[in-house]
């Protein structure tokens, strides 16, 4: 996650007023401005905070108030088909979540607490904190004003998100928070502690799948053989039988650019999730009614259109991150979609909900901005943590961890009664104001990926049906690796 405040707060919701409910009382209504409601995208997950959410959203709620879609915890177990699985005691018991993040957050603890509490969820069978490259400073090491903190704050919110919906998902399963010292913005910067974080996780077998939601775009790295040089968890992962996933990216077929601002003008994707060693997790965008039924099929997410979010300023919000890898040529595993991503490493994989046009509540209290701790989140850091409770359900049913799911990801996609879902509608094309103009909007467009039923760099396979995909990555898992 690079974490880019500053400039982006002028990007408000045009609403007037909202006015919530909690706890069976109407909350006193709150003025819709800067302090209100912000959009502050970062590159792998677009927050959207209220500063006074005095309960999580409903459906109704955000729709009527805010004009885009939220969801809670039990509308996502509907959409993915989690209760057959829960019926037969597949809900991740046994399975250890690995989420590394940068910083982390000091309040998360009793944040996961108020998280379950509010929605119904057991809390997890463990939640361990470790700092393997040395703990984090403390927030106060950043000064007095929260957005001269924005780097620090935008990780306590990523971890709430990637701490809450992985309990989502794999309600019974361990959670194992790895934090690191260093932010990953672009290029190298954090990725020694990260790598080096990761590779004690694995050597230690402390954890089956391990979740990451950042990511830097390829070309801010010096070169090639700099990424290679920081490959060395991933392949560790793989030989010790870990699965490893990274968010795609949030800026569709383009990304951030190492000065932070948006874009590339040309095709770009980010690093990890452009390595065949690791899942690429993409973003699609979710219809539910207020149970979770679909009310339509779930399209390519892509914000950067929304009239709600963008009224004419296109490239304020995202789109699923995916293309085509400048670094990494196409794996084996690929070689039945050759036809779509030709010689190079292509992205997603395998894709799970990310539109703020359906966002998440999440809880933090040590952001704030997010006072007194509700918000709503969106971007590929949640279809990362997401499909990490998918995999950690598969690994339960399995007996053993699956390792290295990307060969039989594909294999299975192409076979009958997989569970994988297509998407049929929706591109990750993405416009935005040239970063090279200040004075007025010179607006580009990077081409992206339509989604056609197939794979294809919008959204990988798709989304997934998880009590038919679960049985099935499971059933084509090898013998286990300890």
């Amino acid at each position: 996650m690079r974490v880019k405040r500053g400039s982006t707060l002028a990007q408000m919701v045009a609403v007037s007023a909202i006015s919530f409910l909690g706890g069976g009382a109407a909350a006193a209504a709150v003025p819709v401005a800067a302090a209100a409601v912000r959009l502050i995208p970062d590159a792998t997950g677009h927050i959207v905070v209220g500063s006074q959410f005095p309960a999580p959203l409903t459906t109704a709620e955000c729709e009527s108030e805010l004009g885009f879609a939220c969801y809670e915890p039990s509308q996502l177990q509907q959409a993915y088909d989690l209760h057959p699985l829960f019926n037969r005691g597949i809900n991740g018991r046994g399975e250890t979540i690995v989420i590394v993040d940068a910083f982390g957050s000091p309040s998360i603890a009793s944040d996961l607490q108020t998280f379950d509490q509010t929605f119904g969820l057991p809390a997890p069978p463990s939640f361990n904190v470790i700092t393997p490259e040395g703990a984090p400073g403390p927030a106060s090491a950043c000064g007095n004003d929260p957005f001269g903190c924005s780097d620090y704050y935008g990780w306590t919110d990523e971890t709430s998100l990637d701490v809450e919906w992985s309990h989502v998902i794999a309600p019974d399963a361990n959670i194992l928070l790895v934090e690191t010292p260093t932010s990953e913005t672009e290029g190298i910067q954090g990725f020694p502690d990260i790598i080096a974080a990761e590779n004690y996780v694995i050597d230690h077998h402390l954890g089956d799948v391990i979740t990451q939601s950042f990511g830097a775009t390829e070309q801010t790295f010096t070169s090639p053989a700099q990424i290679y040089s920081l490959r060395s968890a991933y392949e560790n992962a793989a030989a010790r039988g870990v699965t490893v996933l990274a968010a795609s990216g949030d800026q569709g077929a383009t990304d951030y650019l190492s000065s932070l601002t948006c874009c590339y003008a040309t095709p770009a994707i980010d690093w990890p999730s452009s390595d065949p060693l690791v899942t690429a997790v993409g973003g699609t965008q979710l219809h539910l009614n207020a149970q979770g039924y679909a009310t339509a099929p779930a399209s390519v997410w892509n914000d950067s259109y929304s009239p709600i979010f963008s009224p004419g300023t296109p490239g304020t919000l995202g789109a699923s991150g995916g293309g085509l890898s400048t670094v990494f040529s196409r794996p084996s595993f690929q070689d039945g979609v050759a036809r779509v991503v030709g010689n190079q490493r292509g992205t997603p994989d395998i894709s799970m909900s990310a539109a703020v046009n359906g966002a998440v509540n999440f809880f933090d209290t040590s952001d704030p901005s997010v006072a007194p701790g509700w918000s709503l989140v969106g971007g590929t850091s949640e279809a990362s943590p997401l499909f990490s409770g998918i995999v950690a359900l598969a690994d339960q049913m399995a007996g053993h961890s699956l390792g290295y799911i990307n060969p039989e990801l594909y294999r299975i996609a192409e076979q009958p009664f997989n569970g994988i879902v297509p998407i049929w509608s929706g591109n990750n094309t993405f416009s935005f104001c040239s970063p090279n103009v200040t004075t007025s909007c010179q607006l580009v467009t990077v081409q992206g990926f339509q989604a056609d039923g197939f794979y294809n760099d919008a959204t990988g396979w798709g989304t997934v049906d998880a009590a038919q995909f679960v049985p099935a990555l499971a059933r084509g898992a090898g013998p286990p690796y300890f």
